[in-house]
């Protein structure tokens, strides 16, 4: 396997991690552990970054990977992957200027956009994993 056939087990990782990162961040800032938050979101940024990237790299070089499962299989692909593709492409601005806020110390402005962004990005990076599992676990290319 060559490193570039490698990516999509990456980026599933790299999706987990983000998911994981997400829902302790969440937890932190529930507790009001401020500086722990602020280092967890920022790790699951850099996840989230790592993934685009290697994701970006992935289809550059492979191109398109085709649904192999059978047809009532692909039905439930579907459903998932495409609102996936849909706030993944979204959602990118609105993390940006989640952080951004929070980098500028515009919490309420930061807080009022977060309370809509964290729970799409969550979404996003678990049904990246779905669809890893589908395309490359549990229905692979023959």
């Amino acid at each position: 396997m060559t490193p570039v056939e490698s990516l999509p087990t990456v980026n599933a990782i790299l999706n987990g991690t983000s998911a994981i990162l997400l829902t302790i961040g969440y937890y932190f800032i529930r507790q009001r552990r401020i500086n722990a938050h602020r280092f967890t979101m920022l790790a699951a940024l850099t996840t989230s970054s790592l993934f685009l990237i290697c994701y970006l790299i992935y289809h550059y070089n492979v191109g398109t990977t085709r649904f192999q499962g059978p047809a009532w299989a692909k039905t439930i692909y579907l459903i998932i992957l495409i609102p996936h593709t849909i706030l993944a492409a979204v959602m990118v601005p609105f993390i940006l200027v989640v952080v951004f806020r929070a980098l500028r110390g515009q919490f309420d402005k930061h807080r009022r956009l977060a309370r809509w962004t964290l729970p799409v990005w969550l979404y996003v990076s678990v049904t990246g994993v779905l669809v890893y599992m589908m395309l490359y676990q549990w229905f692979p290319s023959r």
